[in-house]
């Protein structure tokens, strides 16, 4: 697949959450990631299962909270992500939200006073802009999700809300629509996550797009 390239290098840092290295999700990823190193950008994977990144929230998340220092894990998980000009978290959709895992993760590493610090406007942050994406795998179609509100709960929750308190501009919700399907489409989603790794936007735009 050949695409015209648009925007500056920058450096990826990729999240993915799934405990098997040969599923769609981690298939995705990839693509994702080939996508992004075609345009030129740097890409750096947090496999979190692989990791044993652990997202259970404790005592010393919330002493941190308090003005003590974060546990290191979480500190290694930071110090990726000031590396990176542009973060994709890529996870299966659960109970239409994130499973465990991520949402450990995004609890436990977003935290208060490193992230953010307050709650009133969602497109302030602490952190710089980062353009963000998440690349979410369902076996529902999109047809199903929209009918029901459940596509828009989610960029309602996600795009509106808690990444834009992150520093996430742009930020993009890419649902792979279908990844139980024919292998056919499969294939197109792949080349979906591909082309969403090479078309990623630069830092700074204009906040939430969907």
């Amino acid at each position: 697949m050949v695409l015209p390239q648009v925007n500056r290098s920058m450096h990826v840092l990729v999240v993915l959450d799934h405990p098997d290295p040969n599923s769609f999700t981690a298939a995705a990823a990839r693509s994702f990631m080939d996508g992004a190193q075609a345009a030129g950008h740097s890409v750096e994977l947090a496999d979190l299962h692989a990791e044993g990144f652990d997202p259970r929230w404790s005592l010393a998340d919330i002493e941190a909270d308090d003005g003590g220092a974060p546990p290191p894990d979480v500190t290694r998980e930071q110090d990726r992500i000031a590396r990176a000009e542009a973060i994709c978290l890529v996870f299966p959709l659960f109970w239409w939200g994130m499973p465990s895992m991520t949402k450990g993760w995004v609890d436990r590493v977003w935290s208060w006073g490193w992230a953010y610090d307050q709650l009133d406007d969602p497109e302030r942050s602490l952190q710089r802009p980062r353009s963000g994406v998440l690349l979410v795998s369902a076996g529902a179609r999109s047809d199903e999700m929209a009918a029901r509100g459940y596509l828009s709960a989610l960029e309602t929750t996600w795009i509106k809300g808690t990444f834009g308190y992150f520093g996430f501009s742009p930020r993009k919700l890419e649902v792979l629509f279908g990844a139980k399907g024919s292998l056919a489409r499969r294939q197109s989603l792949l080349q979906q996550s591909y082309r969403a790794g090479f078309e990623l936007p630069s830092p700074g735009g204009d906040g939430r797009t969907t």
